[in-house]
């Protein structure tokens, strides 16, 4: 199931409660509706979670519900979810997503309703299903982006930022929620609902918009005064998870504290802010950046200012995995630009070295010795290119992990490598034992220096591997072994949750683009998105060292 699923499950779960009894159920009620949420948003999908053992660390996630759902994970299903729902019709369940329509309405219309009506609302429940429910984050952020500066002409617009999980730069996000600052709300949402890309006006209200897009694509406009922005800004970044945390510290601060879009109230006194630093600051909390934003001790470490200084892209000095079209003829595809254009690439991005990483030469073409040869046209290739007064040229190899944990290239093959990715493409499903087993032989190799997108996933397409991770971590950090983040926005991996467990122990990561062209060295952006929500600094990511550090990392340790 992927998260979706099981986030509308949670969702059919709590109505079944509220149909039973609403008020004698209602923590049961908000436990699964926050869960719901939780899952929905997660950045790794549950499945993976859940094989590490770890289904208990996501927010909103107690014992209770982690056990319906591990029972899930290993039979398809949960006898309690089957009892819960089993006199329910489905289609009570299909209806909720329908604006307005909750499980008692539901019920009603189906109890009530003529057949026609009851067809037309499935009909539009179906329609709403099938749409894109979340998109990859650098295509909501460009649709945004499209709004931003389409809004910015109006004259009204004194401030216009992202809202939800398109701010919180999650991996995924659903409709593109957008905030304005304004003095003359009517007349800004009057100019967002004739944005020309707009297919229909969902709905128009005093404070409020939403529009479709080409796609099924939702964009969601708030306008609201400047003096409250901040407030607003604040409330409509979320999570939930962190909004609900923080509503229960401010209680804990004083009874009388209230927070909502629109400030902070007080004995009835309402506190106005026009940013979000004066609203935390107001709370005795550093302002904590949207990133860190989901109940993971980030309001305890502002309260005690400890919050990391999170890695920026100024603080980036090298891409560490580059595809080049040099022709290696390899296990995989191969790069479409040339080695030359990708250096001038990174040297107007004011890289001080890169890493070439082309895939290993195809060991069903090749015998050892020509792969060997191979390499050494390579790296004679990568030699004559090195610019040492502007930019440091690596060479180094992305190579397949064998289903052994051997790897397919020779001791003479790495003679020619200044260090060497390795990565798994192939026989995914083996037990965590022996995958773990599998990777840390292929790690074990002295010039091997990083694992490249380890959990091997593919965002809406394909779940991770599973491993042990807290031995490979150990691993890691015991052989000075390195963990890319993978700037991929189909597999920003190692995702998040992973990020910030190596964070927590000092394990070094990296950052590599993965890019196949001279365009895919803009994805780093992505994955120092990743970075920051896993509470990465810049002690933490291996291309923040200098030149000199970082030679010194690879050849003398």
């Amino acid at each position: 199931m992927t998260n979706l699923q099981i986030g509308e499950l949670l969702r059919d779960v709590a109505a079944s409660y509220q149909l039973q009894d609403a008020k004698k159920n209602f923590f049961k009620i908000s436990a699964y509706e926050r869960a719901a949420d939780a899952v929905e948003h997660s950045s790794s999908e549950l499945k993976d979670i859940w094989d590490d053992g770890k289904l208990e660390d996501v927010p909103g996630v107690g014992p209770s519900i982690a056990k319906h759902l591990s029972e899930i994970f290993k039979s398809g299903k949960s006898k309690h979810f089957d009892e819960l729902m089993k006199n329910i019709p489905k289609n009570a369940f299909k209806l909720m997503i329908l604006p307005g329509i909750g499980i008692k309405t539901a019920m009603k219309l189906l109890q009530e309703g003529t057949k026609e009506e009851i067809a037309q609302k499935l009909k539009e429940a179906q329609k709403l299903t099938t749409k894109v429910k979340r998109h990859l984050l650098p295509y909501a952020s460009l649709i945004a982006s499209d709004i931003i500066g389409y809004m910015s002409g109006n004259k009204f617009v004194k401030r216009i930022e992202p809202l939800g999980s398109l701010r919180r730069k999650n991996a995924t996000v659903g409709d593109i929620d957008l905030a304005t600052a304004s003095d003359n709300p009517i007349e800004v949402l009057n100019y967002f609902t004739k944005y020309p890309k707009t297919v229909k006006i969902i709905e128009k209200g005093e404070h409020s918009a939403s529009i479709m897009l080409p796609g099924n694509v939702q964009a969601d406009l708030i306008a609201q005064a400047p003096d409250t922005f901040g407030a607003l800004l604040q409330h409509f970044t979320g999570s939930k998870l962190h909004n609900i945390a923080l509503r229960e510290y401010a209680k804990n601060l004083s009874p009388s504290l209230s927070l909502s879009e629109y400030g902070i109230k007080q004995n009835n006194k309402l506190l106005k802010f026009k940013n979000e630093i004066d609203f935390y600051n107001a709370l005795d909390l550093e302002w904590i950046d949207p990133e860190l934003r989901e109940n993971n001790g980030e309001i305890e470490s502002a309260k005690n200012n400890k919050l990391p200084k999170l890695v920026e892209m100024t603080d980036i000095k090298g891409d560490l995995q580059i595809h080049s079209d040099f022709d290696i003829e390899t296990s995989h595809d191969l790069g479409e630009s040339s080695m030359e254009d990708i250096i001038k690439k990174a040297i107007k991005l004011k890289y001080e070295y890169i890493a070439f990483t082309e895939h290993n030469p195809s060991k069903k073409m090749h015998t050892q010795n020509q792969v060997v040869e191979i390499l050494k046209r390579k790296r004679e290739k990568i030699e004559q290119l090195n610019y040492p007064r502007v930019i440091n040229v690596f060479n180094s190899l992305e190579i397949d992990i064998n289903v052994d944990g051997s790897l397919p290239v020779s001791d003479k093959g790495f003679d020619t490598l200044d260090f060497a990715l390795v990565s798994i493409h192939g026989s995914f499903r083996l037990s965590k034992d022996e995958m773990t087993k599998r990777v840390l032989s292929a790690l074990s190799i002295p010039k091997v220096k990083i694992f490249a997108h380890p959990t091997a996933r593919k965002i809406q397409e394909r779940e991770g591997i599973e491993l042990d991770w807290p031995k490979v971590f150990e691993f890691c950090l015991k052989n000075n072994k390195w963990i890319e983040i993978n700037c991929d926005p189909m597999r920003l991996d190692l995702p998040d949750t992973l990020v910030r467990d190596a964070v927590k122990l000092g394990v070094k990561l990296t950052l590599g683009t993965d890019a196949h062209h001279i365009d895919g060295l803009n994805n780093m952006v992505w994955g120092i998105n990743v970075a920051r929500r896993g509470w990465c600094e810049t002690k933490n990511i291996v291309n923040c060292f200098s030149l000199s550090e970082f030679k010194r990392e690879v050849i003398l340790k």
